[in-house]
């Protein structure tokens, strides 16, 4: 059979628009393919340094093969690395459909105002979306939306801090600083949590929960920064909640 060409890793070029520049990286993971074989070829540890995964996201490269949505997760922040404009967390979504779970996750955008991301699934429509979303819940009600349309209902949303834009941080990536059981939970109140969420995200002042021990989350309803800044950092960690 004829070796397929391995398709070109995206160079980014200063006369590119920031949307340009997301556009190439997400035609190149399109030309990597969603992996269908059921054999997962990269072994992606969420518990490792960012460090370990740039060198993953590397040999992906150097691979070609095709991807699922965690890798893809990996392989687009390692894309956007060294553009401190470009602002990357990951967005997880727990789904119920025909007596099954099933789990997927993308690496949402924040640049200039406007939310959009980055991703590989077998549905065109739950991976990437434009950088043209004006809030973060606006993006999550377009894949909530979307999901709608194969009869999945969202149960959960699971959203992460900003990734470092150092891609040698011994610092893991932060996957769940905000959990919201969205089934359970109204869309205007779903809103709040995630337009509060994002404000603070914006404003720098969330820490990885991983830096607390043992590990917390941030669940529906507990503030995470009671009264802005006049609560203590202890007090902030003895608000949250497992979830």
């Amino acid at each position: 059979c004829v070796q397929p060409s391995m398709p070109p890793v995206p160079n980014y070029k200063l006369s590119m628009s920031v949307p340009e520049w997301l556009q190439a990286i997400q035609t190149y993971m399109k030309m990597l393919q969603y992996n269908h074989t059921g054999t997962q070829f990269f072994e992606i540890r969420k518990s490792r340094p960012l460090s370990g995964l740039m060198e993953t996201a590397k040999e992906m490269t150097r691979e070609s093969l095709p991807i699922k949505c965690l890798e893809a997760v990996i392989l687009g922040i390692y894309l956007t690395n060294g553009q401190p404009s470009v602002e990357r967390f990951p967005i997880s979504f727990k789904t119920h459909f025909s007596g099954n779970y099933f789990h997927h996750v993308v690496l949402g955008i924040y640049c200039n105002g406007r939310y959009g991301s980055l991703g590989m699934s077998r549905r065109s429509d739950l991976m990437d979306k434009p950088l043209a979303y004006r809030t973060l819940s606006d993006l999550i009600f377009e894949f909530e939306d979307s999901y709608k349309k194969y009869l999945h209902s969202v149960k959960k949303v699971k959203i992460g801090l900003y990734v470092p834009h150092e891609p040698h941080s011994f610092q893991p990536i932060e996957w769940k600083q905000l959990v919201l059981s969205v089934s359970k939970m109204t869309r205007t109140e779903v809103r709040k949590e995630l337009e509060k969420f994002a404000r603070d995200m914006r404003m720098k002042i969330l820490k990885p929960s991983s830096a607390h021990s043992p590990m917390k989350e941030r669940s529906r309803g507990k503030s995470l920064s009671p009264r802005r800044r006049q609560a203590s950092p202890q007090r902030r960690a003895c608000r949250r909640d497992k979830s």
